[in-house]
């Protein structure tokens, strides 16, 4: 909790304030209303994250490729000892 509050109390002078509607301006923003505009800070600064694999119905084979049979192997048979009395 300590790091986030300094992590906003740094962003303070970064950040251009967005207020809700019923809210009024500050000069001197909390770090609730930094946390509340931090949205446009991350949308500027952007992500190293990789955009995101294309979803949906796969490819699927290509037309005209050979598909191969599993090979198939005889079963092991196994010998049953019956144990006579």
């Amino acid at each position: 909790m300590p790091l986030i509050t300094w992590q906003l109390w740094l962003a303070r002078d970064i950040v251009e304030e967005n207020y809700l509607p019923w809210q009024k301006p500050q000069k001197n923003l909390s770090p609730g209303r930094v946390a509340q505009s931090m949205l446009g800070l991350l949308v500027e600064i952007g992500t190293p994250a990789k955009s995101p694999k294309p979803r949906g119905k796969s490819t699927g084979w290509q037309p005209g490729k050979k598909r191969n049979k599993r090979t198939r192997y005889p079963g092991q048979t196994h010998l049953i000892f019956v144990k006579l009395s």
